[in-house]
């Protein structure tokens, strides 16, 4: 049998077996995506392989806290490891939320290995047409 070898790709393996997963007081970091979407902030979270009992999602003041946990997956007594690239642990995300939106109002979904938080725009956020008055009454000094 032929066999290819990249010796970075044996590098960066054996690199991930030393690290050592992420733990609730050191946890690693989760990839995202953030953008608008029309009268609201889409914060989409890369979660494969965690269940969705495993995510915490937190807001205090303008704090989005999340944190997942992924767990390793029961075997049966007689399975040997052959590879194991996938990272297990602990992994959290917090993200600094502006004044002008609605923390009350967050929806979070998850589907398909992705948690996606969306926050509304707060109402006095939004831009609004501010009416004109026309014939004020003026007043006259006397003096």
């Amino acid at each position: 049998m032929l066999m290819r070898t990249d010796p970075f790709r044996e590098l960066d393996r054996l690199a991930q077996q030393l690290m050592v997963p992420g733990t609730w007081s050191k946890p690693s970091a989760m990839p995202m995506d953030a953008y608008r979407e029309g009268d609201e902030y889409v914060v989409a979270f890369d979660l494969p392989g965690v269940t969705a009992d495993a995510i915490d999602i937190d807001v205090e003041r303008n704090m989005l806290t999340v944190k997942a946990e992924r767990r390793p997956v029961a075997k049966a007594d007689d399975v040997q490891m052959e590879l194991s690239e996938r990272p297990l642990g602990i992994f959290s995300r917090q993200i600094v939320l502006a004044d002008t939106l609605d923390t009350e109002h967050i929806q979070a979904d998850y589907d398909a290995g992705v948690l996606t938080v969306r926050i509304p725009i707060a109402e006095r956020a939004k831009p609004r047409k501010i009416s004109i008055g026309v014939g004020s009454s003026s007043k006259e000094i006397a003096g």
